[in-house]
Formats: C-alpha cells, sequence, structure tokens
C-alpha cells in the first residue's frame, strides 16, 4: 500500500516526467526520484534528445545520480519512483543496482503508441534466431579464457 509520503514522491517524479516531454523537450516524458531512508537523493528526467543518448532514460539517469550521491553502485535500501513503468533496460539497471522497490504512475499501455516498451520486452524474449537484433556468437574460447583469468583473481569485482 503506497503512503502520502510515496504519493508525494511520485508526484515529483510526474512534474519531472512533464518537464522532460513538455516543458523542455529533453527526451520522452519519463521522471523518476529516488529515495533513501525518506530522502530524497536522486531526481532526473528524460533527456535522449538532449544527450543523444539512447540511454539517457530518467530512471537510468536517476540511478547514476544516485549512485554518485551515495559514492557506491550498490543501491540497497533505495526506492525508486517513476512516472512510467520500466523499460527492460531501467528494469535491469535497477536490478543491478540491488533496488527492490519500484513505484510507477503509468503503464506500457498508456503510451505504447509512442514508445516500443512491450516490443522490446518481446523481443527479448524470442530465441535468439528470431530476435529483432541479430547475435551471432564469434571467438567464444578467447572470452572464456578472459573469465577464467577473472575467476582466479582474490578481489575481482563482483556485483
Amino acid at each position: 500500500m503506497a503512503s502520502d509520503q510515496d504519493e508525494a514522491f511520485m508526484r515529483r517524479a510526474i512534474q519531472v516526467m512533464r518537464d522532460a516531454g513538455v516543458v523542455y523537450k529533453t527526451g520522452g516524458p519519463f521522471g523518476a526520484v529516488i529515495v533513501k531512508d525518506g530522502q530524497v537523493i536522486a531526481v532526473a528526467g528524460n533527456s535522449v534528445i538532449q544527450d543523444k543518448d539512447p540511454s539517457a532514460h530518467a530512471e537510468v539517469n536517476a540511478i547514476r545520480q544516485a549512485c554518485r550521491t551515495l559514492e557506491n553502485w550498490d543501491l540497497s535500501g533505495c526506492v525508486m519512483y517513476s512516472s512510467c513503468e520500466c523499460c527492460p533496460m531501467c528494469y535491469s539497471t535497477a536490478y543491478w543496482a540491488n533496488i527492490r522497490q519500484v513505484f510507477y504512475a503509468a503503464s506500457w499501455s498508456d503510451y505504447e503508441d509512442l514508445f516500443s516498451d512491450r516490443a522490446i520486452n518481446d523481443d527479448i524474449r524470442r530465441p535468439v534466431p528470431e530476435k529483432q537484433i541479430r547475435m551471432q556468437q564469434i571467438l567464444q574460447s578467447e572470452a572464456q579464457a578472459v573469465w577464467a583469468e577473472f575467476r582466479q583473481l582474490p578481489d575481482g569485482a563482483r556485483y
């Protein structure tokens, strides 16, 4: 159940959504707020157009900002408020950052005539030969050699 405080954080995400998509037109209408222990640590809008970067979604921008603020890639204990349901990239980024609670306002169905989140999600689930992005594995043994070397490092980065 969402609290009054959750709704206030979401309203902030929706305001950033409007700023990004309607007012400043830095990207699509998407906004995100990340909170830890009741304190806002990151607020970001979509900046795909402004940054000329297809990964500059509001959620990814907010996660990057939160990591810089906390000086850590691990955002355990943080809550993200997203103006829209996470696309596969934003969901994955939240997952890797250890964000385990996301509130969202608009569903994919609310904007599927404009953005292809469902189409991307469906494509990810297809077998490799049927994907929209043609994928072909090469030089597997050379990559495996690096993985073997990495496994031997006592201080190798794990996340």
